[in-house]
């Protein structure tokens, strides 16, 4: 059975898919047919359901119920794995934690990397009267704003661990400020895979997403050529950052903390969106 299989080529989403796509791990008569892009051209695609398996940010995720049902393997989840808000220069201490300066924030131009991604809904649950914002691929984010295009920026991904270097100044760290009030992990994204698909497939799919990841583990810290091949411009330490940051126990299996925390953010996606409805389809597979 060939299905398609969509995920970003950072070193998080790499690392999991490594074993799986080159035949490391068990395939059970499996193939797959992979196309690695920015997370948020796989959200677009998300709501097209143009994939049978993608990687997805959760608000995707949650606008593609109809469509897509979320595997127990393979998210990224955690404590202090949230987005980060940088400017050029240091702002007052309160308008970095969303205090008595709010509104000057409010006027500036936001750098976001995309529309549907979990920094953009943990940016607005910050500061949700910020209204000019400019979405972009996130990797174009840093020199947005050193170049003056944009005021701030929200960075995800490697550029966690290498703006600085550019003399660009943290903010606020948008994950803390979602853990601080609502008590719980921040769920950035997950795997997702068409409703279309029966439930003893997709159940199969998992099992080998885990076993891939677990071989991963046992491997790690080498980095597989895989791996570098798709962060050409990173070190091995920026790489291992990043695995290390985005990957973890959550990505094995979600578990009852995990899945919760999903439920959280899904629960607040509603509200400010207004959508009242009752789920009618389940979250989980």
């Amino acid at each position: 059975m060939k299905l398609t299989l969509g995920f970003s080529p950072c070193p998080n989403d790499t690392f999991i898919f490594d074993a799986l796509i080159n035949k490391k791990t068990r395939s059970e008569g499996f193939q797959f047919e992979t196309v690695l892009e920015d997370v948020e051209t796989l959200n677009q695609w998300a709501l097209e359901g143009k994939l049978d398996i993608t990687k997805l940010s959760f608000p995707a995720f949650f606008q593609s119920l109809d469509k897509y049902v979320l595997l127990d393997a393979g998210s990224a989840l955690g404590k202090g794995v949230g987005p980060l808000l940088i400017s050029r220069s240091k702002f007052p201490a309160d308008t970095a934690q969303g205090k008595n300066e709010k509104p000057l924030l409010n006027e500036k131009t936001i750098a976001l990397p995309g529309i549907n991604t979990t920094a953009n809904l943990l940016f607005s649950f910050a500061y949700p009267e910020a209204r000019q914002k400019k979405f972009m691929i996130f990797s174009a984010i840093e020199d947005s704003v050193l170049n003056n295009e944009a005021d701030l920026g929200v960075i995800i991904h490697e550029n966690r661990f290498t703006y600085q270097q550019r003399g660009l100044h943290k903010l606020m760290d948008l994950g803390d400020y979602w853990e601080s009030k609502m008590k719980t992990p921040i769920p950035l994204g997950g795997i997702a895979i068409s409703r279309a698909i029966s439930k003893p497939i997709a159940l199969k799919i998992n099992v080998l997403i885990r076993a891939s990841l677990e071989y991963a583990f046992q491997n790690y810290p080498a980095i597989s050529a895989y791996v570098k091949q798709h962060s050409q411009s990173l070190s091995e330490e920026v790489m291992r950052q990043h695995i290390d940051l985005y990957v973890n126990s959550y990505s094995l299996a979600l578990g009852e903390e995990g899945r919760s925390a999903i439920k959280i953010l899904y629960d607040w996606y509603n509200k400010v969106n207004n959508k009242n409805d009752q789920v009618e389809k389940s979250l989980f597979l």
